[in-house]
C-alpha cells in the first residue's frame, strides 16, 4: 500500500508536538536517567526517521 506525503504543516504540526511531549517527559520526571534519554531518543528517531525519508523523497 503506498503512503501518503506529508505536507510542510504536517511536518511542523508533528514536530511541535513530539516538542511538547518530549518538554513534558522532561519537567515532569522526577530523575533524569537512562530511562527517560533512552525514551527521547527512542521517540525522535520513530517521528523524524519517517519526516527525513519523506523529505529526501520530495526533493527527488
Amino acid at each position: 500500500m503506498a503512503r501518503r506525503k506529508l505536507t510542510d504543516s504536517q511536518i511542523v504540526c508533528l514536530t511541535l508536538l513530539w516538542g511538547v511531549l518530549a518538554y513534558m517527559l522532561l519537567s515532569y520526571s522526577k530523575v533524569i536517567d537512562f530511562s527517560v534519554i533512552f525514551t527521547l531518543i527512542a521517540s525522535a528517531i520513530i517521528v523524524f526517521v519517517p519526516i527525513y525519508k519523506n523529505k529526501k523523497k520530495k526533493e527527488n
